[in-house]
């Protein structure tokens, strides 16, 4: 797969949203899907490592969300397309990186795609592995909605 840069109808979008209105950029912050090295240590135990030699797709935006990969390593792009198939933004998600929670908690849809890119270790924690560990432990819990509200907080700066 060859690793490109997604360009909205404003331009370049590599590390933020642009919109259409010249001039007007909006960085949505990739630390929003880092998570407490505990909870990735907590999670690793019991996901399943993915190979990513070269760029992989990690899942697809608007697939069934089928579980949680974890960046251990590395880089991931998250990106986001209109229904049209046309690129409206993209990410890059560094080390120690969350990818997929929003869709897995709300049982939903994955909202965007993430390519795991060359070199990236990362691993794979099923849905009922995920469900499982959240409800032995309750600070594991805790710890996965800070993931979650700081993702929140982050598409709220890019809004507004």
């Amino acid at each position: 797969m060859k690793r490109s840069i997604l360009r909205a109808p404003g331009g370049n979008c590599r590390s933020g949203l642009r919109f259409p209105r010249k001039g007007f950029f909006v960085p949505l912050d990739p630390t929003a899907f880092l998570a407490d090295p505990e909870l990735i240590r907590a999670l690793s135990e019991h996901a399943t490592p993915i190979v990513c030699d070269t760029d992989r797709i990690l899942f697809h935006q608007d697939d069934p969300a089928s579980g949680l990969f974890i960046l251990h390593e590395g880089e991931a792009t998250l990106s986001m397309a209109s229904n049209r198939g046309a690129p409206i933004l993209s990410i890059e998600a560094k080390s120690g990186s969350l990818l997929g929670l929003p869709g897995l908690v709300g049982n939903q849809p994955y909202s965007l795609t993430a390519v795991g890119l060359a070199g990236a270790r990362v691993s794979f924690l099923t849905r009922a592995e995920f469900i499982a560990l959240m409800q032995s432990d309750p600070m594991l819990a805790l710890k996965i909605l800070q993931v979650l509200a700081a993702e929140v907080r982050s598409a709220r700066r890019a809004l507004f």
